[in-house]
């Protein structure tokens, strides 16, 4: 998916709410994430063309609430809790998702397979 910076994006995207996992004092998410506007994108495995700047998904732990929620490595995350993430830094991303006064995470995410059967479903 090319992303032009202050052009609309165009994406299919699934809802994944995640219920927090308390652990102790923290609150557990189940996922590490990898991207942003700060990071070189030519180091993203997840950018078809090397330029995409997005929060993608680098790793789900198994049993987690993240994988009990449905999402998955490679995801692109395009919102958290209604707040844009196409253009952010790491940082501004992970102090969203791991706000502590919120227990339940709702994202809006794309993946290449969406894509795919969209694309796919509209040339037959």
């Amino acid at each position: 998916m090319a992303f032009v910076p202050g052009q609309p994006v165009t994406a299919v995207v699934q809802r994944i709410e995640i219920h927090k996992l308390r652990q102790g004092d923290n609150l557990i998410l189940g996922f590490s994430i990898g991207g942003g506007i700060d990071q070189d994108p030519t180091q993203n495995p997840f950018s078809e063309d090397k330029t995409d700047k997005g929060i993608y998904v680098t790793r789900v732990t198994e049993g987690g609430p993240a994988e009990v929620a449905g999402l998955q490595i490679g995801d692109k995350i395009m919102q958290v809790n209604g707040w844009d993430m196409t253009m952010v830094t790491h940082d501004q991303a992970r102090k969203r998702l791991t706000k502590r006064n919120e227990e339940v995470v709702r994202l809006l995410v794309t993946r290449q397979s969406l894509q795919k059967a969209v694309q796919q479903s509209m040339m037959s």
